[in-house]
């Protein structure tokens, strides 16, 4: 079985597995109490959040621990909402647990922009600017879509939104590009919030955190015994948090994604000049996503499910008909339906994804020519 769908989860580290049984049934203890061990285990967690300002090259700011993407965007999004006439902006690229986060607030009666994306994918940044006022209180925006693999260019919205809303908060959904990306230089430092799940970089699931550079104008929304700086109670997953350390230890990012490169390049030479098959030009190596004219991309999927696992887009909507992202691409209808989703991690090797291809293109070829 080749996996291809690894934007959706990754395979976790087998050494996560030692580290969580070793903090589950031998120092279980509660961080958060007062004796010896459990302060022990405290001084851990901080250790882990020194290691994430490491790998976020950022000079100052606080890592709240979640259970995960979707709550650390909600956090972000809603712990900086406030009463009276603020302006939210967000892309219309954004993630189930950002957008209808927005839905929902703009339902509520807060005033709600949805920017639109270019043809290439990245955020209409003339449409951002238009929006952009003393207003403004948040903008949100991801790092690299989860769709489509396009990166957005952060210093060219930081730059914005420094020009025309300098007080306003910048939420980056960071989920496809933590441990994957080499961020730029000094750019988390302008960032205010900045989301990561431990189970997109082989960790284990139902945990993440958020980065916050000053946790001051976050307000909770999870209430309880005041844990992580008060901004999310609940009992610290000790066996995830330092399962997700591990997992972050074993990565090179840099040489990873070099071997991404290698390997979305041997993938996609497959379906050089084949008719039909095209695919988005993508900044990150790691997600693809391509259509198939003619065939239903959900039919696709399930033709070869049995040796290649593909995905059709986000796992997170992935029950629901259609995708607000390519269409907001300009996608037809057709073509939105002949989309899936190839998404690669950096333990692959180059022949079995050339095979992966290879099987692709096989089952499509004997599927339209049905079809026609």
């Amino acid at each position: 079985m080749i996996y291809l769908d690894n934007a959706a989860t990754t395979k976790m580290f087998e050494g996560c597995v030692d580290i969580i049984k070793d903090y589950a049934c031998n120092l279980f203890y509660n961080p958060s109490a007062g004796y010896k061990q459990a302060i022990e285990n405290s001084k851990l967690i901080d250790g882990v959040r020194r290691n994430i300002l490491n790998v976020l090259v950022a000079q100052k700011g606080e890592i709240i621990f979640t259970s995960g993407a979707t709550e650390s965007n909600n956090l972000a999004v809603r712990g900086s909402q406030r009463n009276g006439k603020w302006e939210y902006i967000f892309s219309m690229g954004e993630h189930p647990s950002v957008y209808n986060t927005a839905l929902d607030m703009q339902a509520q009666g807060a005033i709600v922009h949805f920017v639109p994306l270019q043809k290439n994918g990245e955020i209409d940044y003339d449409k951002l600017e238009s929006l952009l006022n003393d207003k403004t209180r948040l903008i949100s925006c991801m790092h690299i879509s989860n769709e489509t693999g396009v990166v957005n260019d952060l210093s060219k919205i930081i730059q914005l939104k420094n020009q025309y809303a300098k007080n306003a908060l910048l939420h980056v959904d960071g989920v496809q590009a933590f441990c994957k990306i080499p961020l730029q230089n000094g750019v988390i430092n302008d960032i205010d919030f900045y989301s990561f799940s431990a189970h997109k970089f082989h960790g284990p699931k139902g945990v993440g955190g958020l980065y916050v550079k000053n946790i001051e104008p976050l307000k909770a929304i999870v209430f309880g015994g005041g844990q992580e700086q008060g901004k999310r109670s609940g009992t610290e997953n000790l066996p995830a948090i330092m399962a997700m350390d591990y997992a972050i230890k074993q990565i090179d990012i840099n040489a990873n994604y070099d071997k991404v490169v290698q390997l979305r390049n041997r993938f996609l030479n497959v379906f050089k000049r084949e008719e039909g098959v095209e695919f988005i030009e993508s900044q990150s190596p790691y997600i693809v996503s391509m259509s198939f004219c003619d065939v239903n991309g959900e039919t696709l999927m399930r033709a070869v499910e049995n040796d290649v696992i593909i995905g059709v887009g986000s796992a997170c909507s992935a029950k629901h008909s259609g995708n607000r992202i390519l269409e907001n691409l300009g996608f037809t209808k057709d073509k939105v339906k002949s989309s899936v989703r190839i998404s690669f991690n950096a333990y692959m090797d180059l022949q079995e994804v050339e095979m992966a291809g290879k099987i692709i293109l096989k089952k499509y070829k004997e599927i339209r020519e049905k079809v026609r």
